[in-house]
């Protein structure tokens, strides 16, 4: 399954309610399920991003969905990243190759 990983800041509404953080992010974990993908890690940063989130799913609509429901809670804005495992890029190193 296709790896994203998820660069979230928290919006004023989010870091009022930073007491929360852990909850919400287990609520992600079960949405994102709900959905057909999986949270494989989160990780709480310090520096330009609040959160890093790393998502597995079964292509760019589900996780597009999945961001979509988390950024309406209000809490976050997202920034996400396609990632390639080293597999990935094999291929995609064999077909720019020719």
């Amino acid at each position: 399954m296709p790896t994203y990983v998820t660069l979230l800041s928290w919006t004023d509404q989010g870091i009022r309610n930073y007491k929360d953080t852990a909850k919400r992010a287990e609520t992600f974990g079960s949405a994102v399920q709900k959905l057909g993908a999986k949270l494989l890690s989160i990780y709480w940063t310090v520096g330009p991003y609040d959160v890093v989130a790393i998502v597995e799913a079964p292509d760019d609509e589900t996780a597009t969905a999945a961001l979509l429901q988390l950024g309406g809670v209000g809490n976050v804005r997202s920034t996400t990243l396609r990632a390639f495992g080293r597999e990935e890029m094999e291929r995609i190193i064999d077909k720019a190759a020719g």
